[in-house]
């Protein structure tokens, strides 16, 4: 069931949340009448020295740059989460299933325990590591199955999955800590350091998926459909594959692991606007991204304590999907 809204509704939704975003906060200096004060200094305002300094400490080095940071990760791993769907033609499939989370999860605990290595670098290569590993051992003489895409997926995952328990095992309890946060999904340390690093590729794999959007509706057809209008599916399946995987390894790599995002909001999406991946691929853009910068600000807001958003999509997830699977009847593969 769809409701067929028009996508143009949700382009207009991210900018009202972000502009309202800015005035939620822990910090209790920065009540409202201060962030609209602040405000007159992007656009020029007159205001104290005082008033300048806690606007570039606060505003704009802290809240701007994390409103921007949620908006962009949302998108990325809602919009791979819905081209993977696509490619799989199912839709249980996230991101994860390929390993990439598993993978940048050892990469981002590796560079943590050593100390040495780049932490977003790392965990970033280590999950197109994953994806690419797992595209490999799926690859056969007659190309590449959908099941054994998602099988390899589930072997790497696991093996990745493996390593990081051996590097949580031997790594320093203080440092564990920190591994087992970043596991959880956070954004506490955005910052534009951050957007900078993480920009470029989710800009290539959102655009790069949006260009080949009308492509996702054909191989989402099978690969005889795929022939038979004169595309090679294999090449479709590595074209739709890479972009997502740029796009979903940035992600993960500044903001950790946040579950349900690619699997649940691609979900959403289809429900509103419908199934046409002309449509859900833009719109997933906005309301992915929409979404987990509401999510991040309620993590950010409803306790004394900041909340991992990692916990908080997990929670929204979960339940939507058992009432997808209870309003379906959807058990063991079978309607």
């Amino acid at each position: 069931m769809s409701l067929k809204l028009r996508p143009f509704w949700f382009y207009l939704i991210p900018l009202p949340l972000a502009l309202a975003a800015l005035f939620f906060g822990p910090s209790e200096q920065m009540g409202p009448d201060r962030v609209l004060s602040s405000m007159r200094l992007l656009f020029g305002g007159a205001a104290s020295a005082d008033e300048t300094a806690l606007a570039r400490s606060i505003l704009w080095e802290v809240r701007l740059p994390r409103i921007l940071l949620a908006f962009l990760v949302g998108a990325s791993l809602t919009v791979s989460g819905t081209a993977l769907q696509a490619l799989f033609r199912n839709p249980l499939v996230a991101p994860e299933i390929l390993g990439l989370s598993s993978g940048a999860a050892f990469g981002a605990a590796l560079a943590l325990s050593l100390g040495f290595l780049p932490l977003q670098a790392t965990a970033f290569a280590f999950g197109l590591l994953a994806v690419g590993l797992s595209y490999l051992l799926a690859r056969g003489r007659k190309g590449v199955s959908i099941l054994a895409l998602i099988l390899s997926g589930i072997i790497i995952s696991g093996i990745f999955t493996a390593a990081l328990t051996v590097v949580q095992f031997l790594t320093d309890p203080f440092k564990l800590q920190t591994i087992v946060h970043w596991t959880m999904g956070n954004l506490h340390n955005a910052n534009w350091d951050k957007i900078r690093s993480a920009v470029i590729p989710m800009a290539l794999g959102g655009i790069g998926l949006f260009l080949i959007r009308w492509r996702m509706n054909v191989i989402a057809l099978g690969d005889e459909e795929t022939r038979a209008v004169g595309l090679n599916p294999e090449r479709e399946k590595v074209w739709i594959l890479l972009p997502a995987a740029l796009a979903a390894s940035a992600a993960v790599a500044v903001a950790g692991i946040i579950g349900m995002v690619g699997l649940a909001f691609p979900h959403m999406v289809r429900m509103l606007v419908g199934p046409d991946n002309r449509k859900t691929v833009p719109v997933s853009l906005a309301f992915g991204g929409s979404f987990l910068l509401v999510v991040d600000t309620c993590s950010r807001t409803l306790a004394s304590f900041e909340i991992p958003i990692g916990i908080f999509t997990t929670l929204i997830g979960g339940p939507f999907f058992i009432y997808l699977l209870k309003k379906s009847r959807f058990t063991m593969g079978e309607e």
